[in-house]
């Protein structure tokens, strides 16, 4: 299920939500934004079972540890244990109406076309996992469905930065390239730049400054160790800042639709991101 990842899943949601300006009239509940939470639980905890089911015959192979070659639990129960999350994704969003039901579909549907089929794709393959987690944000966002319409173009944002990190991921075993490490590079920058841009548009840019100071120091440190020694290790720690680190990205996108105080509430994931990271794998 990669938990930590799991939590990051959540922080879009939040994000999304933040987007969305359903926090900021008075007298909101709590009870949608919970079973948003729980929803993209469900959808992203599903999404990565599948990744390894389709995948078990090749971990076999390059990753033996994880848990369908290793014979912790069989190729059977781990379908069963995925399709059961994905009926909680869907389950969740279906009572909060339609716009979060087929942003939920859709998500599951990216999910599972990316595991089976895109997956080993140079292009279409970063594209597609960059979608789930746009579409992530817009599940977030789908709290007010009218807001939807207003901003999904805000999903290329995520869709550009996790497709970075996907075409980064591409060297955990064998070692990357270079060259594809340094069009990443460029890639975040760009994120980094677009936030800052619509947090410029929107009021105040010192506040999201403070979350995209220490986003940027997660991101890059370890792309640049890896640009200079592209080995596996490397790569992987690469990889898995990127994704912890969608946490200070979320909390950005907070500061500029909200205020700083959701935007600490994001941050507070951060910890038990990084702790569960130490407990189960990342990537």
């Amino acid at each position: 299920m990669r938990p930590a990842n799991v939590v990051t899943a959540i922080a879009d949601v939040l994000a999304g939500i933040s987007i969305s300006g359903y926090l900021s009239p008075l007298g909101w509940s709590p009870l949608p934004i919970l079973l948003l939470c729980i929803s993209t639980i469900g959808l992203y905890s599903g999404g990565i079972i599948f990744n390894d089911v389709f995948d078990s015959e090749l971990d076999r192979v390059e990753r033996p540890e994880r848990p369908i070659p290793s014979g912790v639990i069989s190729k059977v129960e781990a379908t069963v244990f995925g399709i059961l999350f994905f009926g909680i994704g869907m389950g969740t969003a279906y009572l909060l109406g339609l716009a979060s039901t087929v942003l939920a579909i859709a998500i599951m549907l990216a999910c599972l076309v990316y595991n089976r089929w895109a997956k080993h794709h140079l292009l279409l393959g970063p594209l597609n996992m960059g979608l789930c987690r746009g579409l992530n944000l817009l599940l977030g966002v789908s709290i007010i469905s009218s807001e939807v319409g207003q901003w999904w173009f805000l999903a290329i944002v995520p869709i550009i930065y996790i497709a970075s990190i996907t075409m980064i991921s591409r060297g955990e075993v064998h070692g990357g390239n270079k060259k594809m490490l340094y069009f990443a590079g460029i890639l975040y920058t760009i994120v980094i730049v677009s936030i800052l841009f619509f947090a410029g548009i929107r009021g105040d840019i010192s506040i999201t400054i403070l979350f995209i100071v220490p986003f940027a120091w997660m991101i890059f440190k370890p792309l640049i160790k890896a640009i200079d020694n592209p080995i596996g290790p490397n790569i992987g720690k690469a990889v898995k800042a990127g994704v912890i680190a969608l946490i200070f990205m979320n909390a950005a996108w907070a500061s500029v639709f909200a205020d700083w105080k959701i935007a600490l509430v994001i941050i507070f994931l951060l910890p038990l991101s990084i702790l569960l990271s130490k407990a189960f794998a990342v990537t």
